[in-house]
């Protein structure tokens, strides 16, 4: 356990899950189907990391995916999201689901194709064990915020969210480039 390592990778996975920009989703969602179960959300979303994180690579190796080519994927993955952040717009279309607290909280808006390609990346540079504190720290910081988002959105005021939102989307469009940049040049060797 290295806790210079669980700081970097909890900083890297708090930027990609956005939880701050997600805000107005979760009070959204609230004010249409009603209460969120935060503690199931949280399960799921830890739950489906933590698989992804042990399992993920023999997927992709089943699937014949190397690596590096998934990361690149990813690293398209995480720019889309970034753009949206910064421009404000939506280029995917939120689905109705029965389960509000599983899809989509947990799965995409927690644990989205961005934070599973994340943290297979993380997993070539860190221990597991490194990872694993990290996932648990977000998921223990997106329950508390999910649980308290109406206080937390009318303390930070709409501009304040607004703000905080391209904040993590510039940071995430650098962490981007850099995920694409590492990568890139293997696909093609």
């Amino acid at each position: 356990m290295n806790l210079e390592h669980i700081a970097q990778i909890s900083f890297k996975l708090f930027w990609i899950i956005d939880i701050i920009g997600g805000l107005p989703i979760f009070i959204s969602l609230m004010n249409r189907f009603g209460k969120i179960q935060t503690e199931k959300a949280a399960l799921v979303s830890a739950c489906l990391m933590i698989i992804f994180l042990f399992a993920g690579e023999a997927m992709l190796r089943f699937l014949d995916i190397p690596l590096k080519v998934f990361a690149v994927a990813g690293a398209f993955i995480l720019f889309i999201i970034a753009v949206e952040m910064i421009l404000g717009v939506s280029f995917h279309k939120m689905e109705e689901a029965n389960s509000i607290s599983i899809v989509p909280i947990a799965f995409p808006l927690l644990a989205g194709p961005g934070v599973l390609t994340m943290i297979l990346s993380l997993h070539s540079s860190y221990s597991s064990v490194d990872i694993v504190i990290s996932i648990l720290i977000n998921v223990a910081i997106a329950y508390i915020v999910i649980k308290h988002c109406r206080r937390i959105n009318d303390w930070m005021g709409q501009t304040g969210i607004v703000i905080a939102n391209k904040i993590a989307g510039v940071i995430l469009l650098a962490l981007s480039i850099k995920m694409f940049a590492d990568n890139w040049k293997t696909i093609f060797e």
